[in-house]
């Protein structure tokens, strides 16, 4: 399979959200959306999981446009991770993971390759020993790494994920990234930390203002010109590795006086 955004325009409230932009990702490889906040991350994502539909352009999957495609089908082959994920109900961390099984279940009988996804995905989401825990106990890291485990439950050829390092530590970060780059899926992630994405990306998509200002590989992309233009931040971008490594410079403080309120 292969799922592809081309020139694809979008606008909500007459506001350009996104416009003429084209992600055309290897199959197999990991690409990195980045931006500032309301750059078109989260809304390119919507679209590419055919969540939402284009003003202009056209998502693909497999060469077919997705709003040709059944959704049955396009939930079997296309699983998203979004930002925030709840439920009133108090439900097993097991049956949480299970939800990604639906698009496969069959109409009459049962799914034989549910409990086996299942207990694969909260495997390698390190919940194993978390099946039975109830969701309302599970922190914010511990939750986001159920709805990494549903997505992959689902076994998808392609794999959408919107900040999926919010509210982990550092370790769950490297473990979920480099977990994803194992599974031999195309993923398209949208991440704030640019040194994380220049670890675990292939390729790295650069949005501002609902337009692609650069793409390429990490090495390429992330230099300290396109930093400081999309960013409006100072860094130092080390080259020497396979991977650059981007060190901020702190901002200047204010020399102006301190006045400290009269008790």
């Amino acid at each position: 399979m292969t799922l592809r955004a081309l020139d694809v325009s979008w606008r909500r409230s007459g506001r350009v959200v996104l416009e003429g932009v084209t992600v055309e990702p290897r199959p197999g490889s990991v690409v990195g959306l980045l931006g500032p906040n309301g750059s078109g991350k989260s809304s390119l994502l919507r679209l590419l999981a055919g969540l939402d539909t284009p003003d202009a352009g056209r998502v693909e999957l497999d060469g077919r446009p997705i709003t040709g495609v059944r959704r049955r089908e396009v939930a079997r082959s296309v699983a998203m991770v979004g930002q925030h994920a709840d439920t009133e109900l108090d439900i097993r961390v097991e049956d949480v993971v299970r939800l990604g099984r639906l698009p496969h279940r069959p109409l009459y009988g049962a799914d034989p390759d549910a409990e086996t996804a299942v207990a694969d995905a909260l495997r390698a989401a390190g919940l194993s020993d978390m099946r039975k825990r109830l969701w309302h106990s599970l922190s914010g890291g511990e939750r986001q790494r159920a709805q990494i485990a549903r997505a992959l439950a689902q076994r998808p050829t392609e794999l959408l994920l919107d900040e999926p390092t919010n509210h982990l530590d550092i370790a769950h970060q490297l473990e979920i990234l480099s977990l994803i780059g194992r599974l031999g899926v195309t993923a398209v992630i949208a991440l704030h930390d640019l040194n994380l994405a220049a670890m675990f990306c292939d390729e790295l998509v650069v949005l501002a203002g609902g337009r692609v200002v650069a793409s390429g590989t990490p090495v390429t992309v992330l230099t300290e010109e396109l930093i400081a233009t999309v960013y409006g931040v100072a860094c130092e971008v080390d080259t020497r590795r396979d991977r650059p490594v981007v060190r901020f410079e702190a901002p200047a403080t204010d020399p102006s006086p301190r006045v400290h309120p009269l008790i």
